[in-house]
């Protein structure tokens, strides 16, 4: 099978610079690259589908002597999104993976703020409302929020207060942090009997303005690597909760496609990105792979 080019947006440096250069936010323009970020990164890290997944990513998944082989395939790309019925209004989801027979099971709404950061605080009722209306229709969904916000240049004297996301100290501003606070209080939803407004997964992420090929985009001094609300400790909640409530649980094996895959460690894209990682472009997670 022919190695395919590793699309850009795989590396979240690359989804990032559209966002960080960003200007305006009405295009939706500036956020829709860390939607294929994502979508890919829940096929090699989180192991579902990308037929399952929506917006559909550019890779394809085939199974052929008893291992499943994944490869870039920019044909199959599709950026429309799902559309989930709510309990009070229908809403179109960022990201949703679907099963067959079962319908939803996991979606993350992703949200992005360039400026007006004293604000956010305020915005914590529009996330309770969204994910209280998705869980009380689909009350075993593993609903995840992810929000990037930009972090602004400490030196750059023509920014007003309101939209200054970093400190002099190159930390976040006081109002970023008083939003991570309650943004820890709305997640780590466990058991489908818990609270509706409650997410399963919660992540945020400042975006750094100005970075190298090779450099994190992301602030490394908050949110704080042991600290529940970064990309990788959203997206291992969201995991580890979809097992529990999912592969766990089925006990028909028509339902074994619950499961989520492993791929061989031969499989065209993870060859690809492994020939990325070694002129040092590093992926920044593990793929959920198999030796076979």
């Amino acid at each position: 099978m022919p190695e395919l080019k590793v699309p850009a947006d795989v590396l979240l440096g690359n989804a990032a610079r559209a966002f960080s250069q960003a200007i305006s936010t009405e295009s939706a323009e500036h956020i829709k690259p860390f939607h294929r970020y994502l979508a890919m990164r829940f096929v090699i890290e989180g192991g579902f589908h990308p037929t399952d997944i929506r917006p559909r990513p550019p890779l394809m998944a085939n199974f052929r002597d008893g291992n499943w082989y994944l490869s870039f395939e920019p044909d199959v790309e599709d950026e429309r999104e799902q559309i989930v019925l709510g309990a009070l209004k229908s809403k179109r989801i960022d990201l949703v993976v679907s099963k067959e027979g079962i319908g939803p099971v996991l979606a993350v709404s992703v949200k992005g703020t360039i400026r007006a950061f004293r604000n956010l605080v305020n915005r914590t009722e529009e996330a309770i409302g969204d994910c209280a209306n998705i869980h009380i229709m689909y009350p075993g969904l593993v609903y995840g929020f992810v929000h990037f916000l930009k972090a602004t240049d400490p030196n750059d004297r023509e920014l007003k207060p309101n939209d200054k996301s970093v400190d002099p100290n190159g930390d976040a501003v006081p109002a970023i942090k008083a939003y991570a606070k309650i943004l820890e209080g709305l997640a780590g939803r466990r058991l489908v009997r818990n609270d509706y407004a409650r997410y399963e997964g919660v992540g945020l992420a400042l975006v750094k303005t100005k970075t190298g090929k090779r450099e994190n985009p992301l602030l490394a001094v908050f949110p704080t690597p042991e600290s529940p609300l970064t990309l990788n400790a959203c997206f291992a909640a969201l995991y580890q909760t979809y097992d529990l409530r999912f592969p766990y649980t089925y006990t028909d094996p028509i339902l074994k496609h619950l499961i989520r895959a492993e791929w061989h460690a031969d499989s065209p894209a993870l060859a690809g990105l492994r020939k990325m990682e070694a002129t040092g472009e590093p992926l920044g997670y593990s793929a959920r792979t198999t030796a076979g």
